[in-house]
């Protein structure tokens, strides 16, 4: 087992160099899944329009208790990363991570999402069949679902494309893990029109686990390893202990103190 960071970092980390390791393939959302949850059985479709395979949902068992898991996945392979934009997902994608989030609070399931996209895909297709109002509808449900919901950001959580899944009773961070409003290249590219000062822009963004923890915008910093079965032994441990302190909540009381949570910020 391993601790959860709760405390400020006692060593100072390169954010350039947290930016490389958050795009890197360190964790797989289907090895996340699969390393903490039992009989993951994954549904397909929005039922509007069609299935966007860069978003992984389904039913899975954790610790005995079902649960409802949607990743945003960046691929594995060349094929597979340019099936799924290297993670960037379409409008019917954000419009099943709700079909799924609705049936959750139907059945009474917690809810667990893992982030890893740069951000929504920008495609004209994507634009032209409501990208910005599946963003703007997945944040809006999330507020309103009466059941838990923890999100994870396990690579990078990039823009409103992350909001739309991580919009939660609590946020989780990976170690090595970015959370931002924009890339720092998009970043430096607005503020002083160089993309090449994209370190720079890393250094007073913000992005960082050790950042956002400062400014409680996050609630816990997952330790990374080798050991992906330590890390994932110990999630489990620790999204079951959340979920049943949760659960002890009413169901206005998850829903006010979700909200309450956000507006803090």
């Amino acid at each position: 087992m391993f601790e959860f960071i709760k405390t400020l970092f006692k060593k100072e980390i390169d954010p350039a160099e947290v930016v490389k390791k958050s795009r890197e393939d360190r964790f797989m959302a289907r090895e996340l899944i699969n390393g903490i949850f039992d009989d993951f059985i994954e549904l397909h479709g929005d039922r509007l329009y069609g299935d966007d395979k860069s978003v992984i949902g389904g039913l899975a068992r954790l610790n005995g208790q079902p649960v409802t898991v949607i990743a945003i996945d960046k691929g594995t392979d060349i094929n597979d990363k340019l099936s799924k934009r290297n993670g960037s997902p379409q409008p019917w994608g954000y419009r099943k991570a709700q079909r799924l989030m609705e049936q959750a609070a139907k059945f009474h399931r917690p809810i667990v999402t893992f982030v890893n996209t740069p951000g929504a895909f920008p495609g004209k297709d994507a634009e032209a069949l409501g990208q910005g109002e599946a963003i703007a509808q997945s944040i809006l449900k999330s507020m309103k679902l009466p059941v838990p919901i923890i999100s994870i950001i396990y690579g990078e959580g990039g823009s409103g494309g992350a909001l739309a899944l991580a919009t939660a009773d609590q946020v989780w961070m990976f170690e090595n893990a970015t959370y931002s409003i924009l890339s720092p290249e998009g970043f430096a590219s607005i503020l002083w029109k160089d993309a090449k000062r994209a370190n720079e822009a890393a250094g007073i963004m913000g992005l960082t686990a050790a950042d956002l923890m400062k400014e409680n915008v996050i609630d816990l910093v997952i330790p990374e390893g080798h050991n992906h079965g330590k890390i994932f032994n110990g999630m489990k441990e620790k999204l079951s202990s959340e979920i049943q302190e949760l659960q002890t909540l009413s169901d206005d009381e998850l829903i006010q103190q979700r909200r309450k949570r956000f507006r803090a910020f």
